[in-house]
């Protein structure tokens, strides 16, 4: 049943479940979406951890209301880190926390905008890793130094997010946090999101520096689940 719903603050929220195969109880990993909502990439990637031994859960963070205006707020929310999706992000760990399948162990992922949730909730001692892929920093970086264990990945030819991997990788050294910061020099912003671009448009779509790029992707995969295996197992 990967359609799900859950309680949260202001009422239930909908999302996107997987399970391993086989006998568990599992370690959980909440699953931010990108601008683009929970899309069939999203689950895709939720698919990928639950064959990954992880029980998921990808929040729907667009499904408060009028959709402009939840996009809004969502986006305001990720900035500021206070806010209706900051609680509903907790709600979903929460939910995986009390489902008995789980061991209570449980991480969060992130792409773009659920990048810069996951960082937002490194520090706040409510996950035991997190890795954020191309996510916007928070503006108290220094924030940073008590985050949980991350596993961080960067395109260098992202237009929108200069410098920010080594910015990363200063404060967690400073901080004493384990972690593993990689900046990939081919690569521009969602180089891990395959959203199925047509061909005429991939080069358009390249040239902004949106372009799914699967040997990176995959380095960036094999790191996430090694690093989630030495901290969430």
């Amino acid at each position: 049943m990967p359609d799900v719903t859950f309680d949260a603050a202001p009422g239930t929220l909908p999302g996107y479940q997987t399970e391993p195969t086989g006998p568990g109880p599992w370690p959980g990993v909440v699953v931010i979406h990108d601008a683009f909502g929970l899309t069939g990439d999203l689950k895709r990637i939720c698919d990928r951890l639950a064959n990954a031994g992880y029980l998921t859960l990808a929040p729907a963070l667009f499904r408060r209301g009028n959709r402009v205006a939840c996009v809004v707020a969502t986006l305001r929310a990720m900035a500021t880190g206070s806010g209706a999706a900051i609680d509903d992000i907790v709600a979903a760990r929460d939910h995986l926390a009390a489902d008995p399948r789980c061991t209570g162990k449980i991480g969060i992922v992130g792409f773009c905008m659920g990048g810069g949730f996951a960082l937002q909730m490194a520090p706040r001692g409510v996950f035991d890793a997190a890795a954020p892929n191309y996510g916007n920093l928070p503006k108290n970086l220094d924030a940073l130094r008590d985050a949980c264990p991350t596993v961080a990945s960067y395109g260098a030819k992202d237009r929108t997010l200069p410098g920010a991997a080594a910015k990363l990788e200063k404060v967690f050294t400073e901080g004493n946090v384990a972690h593993d910061v990689k900046e990939y020099p081919e690569v521009g912003h969602s180089f891990m999101n395959d959203f199925g671009t047509p061909a005429p448009l991939q080069f358009v779509v390249g040239a902004a520096g949106f372009l799914y790029s699967e040997p990176e992707a995959e380095d960036a995969w094999q790191r996430i689940e090694a690093f989630f295996g030495e901290h969430l197992n």
